[in-house]
């Protein structure tokens, strides 16, 4: 009797792994077409960075020599030389640090402005709360060029011309953190908020305390595209930065290939120099990124 059991456990078990193996066997062809669009995917995307990365190690004859070349012949570093001076026509040390300095000041600007005026908008009650919000979102809409000249006046009224403030404080009031932030903050259940307030903690404790930790890939993935914008930032600082030792990377860049019409080399050891910082800050934020969206539901 037991044997016969046994022998119809087990063929019973056998009979649930055959549709098992061949579903298996159906979803092959298709995951691998899905890695091979992929792989063709990121090649599409690496690939430029690549060349950009191997011509900066080039020499100007080799640079535009046909056949191009994947193999820099000779192997030279003396493309950064140039960009290594802080007292030449192009100083790139300098562009970088200001860069550096004007992204992380409004980073953080932006992330705690953001962070205070959603968390406001998503759990406080008070009269006019959708109108404001309304056209908050609405500010989105507005063409940057609008404001060039607004944001310009009051720029030079307070003295910030040609100078770090002028590139790191007027967007730090934008409308797509407060936005972002408040789809975050909805998604969190009231309990643990309500928890809180039983226990005596004030509305800013509660903000401080509990709220900011669970949105903290949120509030990274804010700082990344806040930072990337504010470093990418072209018009603005041509706008209102009139020294050379002034300019941010994006400003001063045009100048380098003004000045090196035709070394593609020193032009492309100036767009590494500039790409380095955000393609490492995307690596070690790509994690919160991905868990921020999923969260806030802001899909593709």
């Amino acid at each position: 009797m037991a044997a016969d059991t046994v022998e119809a456990v087990a063929g019973l078990g056998q009979e649930r792994l055959r549709p098992a193996t061949g579903a298996g066997r159906g979803r092959t062809p298709g995951r691998i077409g899905f890695y091979v669009v992929l792989v063709i995917l990121s090649l599409v995307f690496i690939l430029p960075l690549l060349w950009m990365l191997v011509t900066s190690f080039k020499q100007t004859q080799d640079a535009t020599s046909q056949p191009l070349g994947w193999i820099p012949n000779p192997f030279t570093t003396e493309s950064y030389t140039p960009l290594a001076s802080t007292t030449s026509q192009t100083p790139v040390v300098l562009w970088f640090l200001n860069s550096l300095a004007a992204a992380t000041i409004n980073t953080v600007l932006i992330v705690v402005t953001a962070s205070l005026a959603a968390y406001a908008l998503a759990r406080m009650d008070f009269p006019g709360k959708k109108l404001l919000f309304g056209l908050i979102v609405g500010t989105i809409f507005i063409p940057s060029f609008v404001l060039l000249i607004p944001n310009f006046l009051i720029v030079s009224d307070l003295g910030w011309l040609d100078s770090i403030w002028a590139i790191a404080i007027p967007s730090a009031g934008g409308a797509f953190g407060v936005f972002f932030l408040r789809q975050i903050f909805l998604s969190l259940p009231r309990e643990i908020e309500e928890a809180a307030w039983l226990d005596g903690a004030n509305q800013f404790q509660i903000f401080y305390r509990i709220v900011l930790p669970l949105v903290r890939p949120g509030l990274a993935t804010l700082a990344v595209l806040s930072f990337l914008t504010n470093w990418n930032e072209l018009i603005w600082p041509v706008y209102v930065l009139f020294s050379p030792s002034k300019f941010t990377l994006p400003a001063g860049l045009p100048i380098l290939q003004g000045a090196y019409n035709t070394n593609y080399p020193i032009i492309m050891a100036g767009a590494v120099v500039a790409s380095v910082p955000v393609i490492i800050l995307f690596v070690l934020a790509q994690r919160h990124v991905i868990a921020s969206v999923a969260r806030s539901g802001l899909k593709g």
